[in-house]
């Protein structure tokens, strides 16, 4: 969202509710529009955020016939190109306050240890953290650090993934501003067997 323009209608459709009772939402916050299912998967960008909501039930925003099983199709995509054309939010539907909301994974200190987990595997194999960046500079201060995925060590914290010895997973601070563990030329996820879920700790050496 922050390398849009003002204006911009985000279209986000990951509905395995779709045909359930779960609402279909539009909201307005910070100068963008969000269009999608209500059930979590508009949480990033709706957490700490003033916005307006409103459910998708006006029958004059959708197409004429609606399906059970393609809301992308016949409900949000729609209600996404409505937005687009300048009809106002509140046309398509009543208010909603309290959309669902996901918890978020983070992490947390134990003792002198930054724990966190592995949110999800990118298609390079790397292990991107529920470790953010601004965690680890207020825990480790720029202080070198020991970092361990599912117990098993790895090279310490890197500033390139050229700084990555082949075939050995190290940790960098990637593009999303959480910790990701990597390894160049290779799979982090391949070389220590471990995907979603799985604890990451981070110590201080010495």
């Amino acid at each position: 969202m922050p390398f849009f323009p003002d204006g911009t209608v985000h279209l986000a459709v990951v509905d395995p509710g779709v045909g359930s009772a779960r609402r279909p939402l539009a909201v307005r916050m910070r100068g963008h529009y969000l269009v999608g299912p209500d059930n979590g998967v508009l949480t990033p960008a709706l957490l700490g955020a003033r916005r307006t909501a409103v459910a998708l039930t006006a029958p004059e925003y959708r197409l004429p016939q609606v399906s059970r099983t393609f809301h992308g199709r016949d409900v949000f995509a729609p209600a996404a190109a409505y937005l687009a054309a300048g009809i106002p939010l509140e046309r398509l539907g009543p208010t909603v306050a309290d959309p669902v909301l996901r918890p978020i994974a983070g992490s947390r200190l134990e003792g002198e240890t930054l724990v966190g987990e592995v949110l999800a595997v990118d298609r390079f194999g790397n292990l991107v953290t529920s470790i953010e960046a601004t965690a680890l500079a207020g825990f480790a201060g720029g202080s070198p650090v020991a970092v361990e995925v599912a117990g098993q060590p790895v090279a310490g914290l890197v500033d390139a993934y050229a700084d990555g010895g082949d075939g050995r997973p190290a940790a960098i601070v990637g593009s999303t501003g959480r910790v990701e563990i990597f390894v160049r030329c290779g799979s982090a996820r391949e070389a220590l067997g471990v995907g979603r879920g799985a604890p990451v700790r981070i110590r201080k050496r010495g």
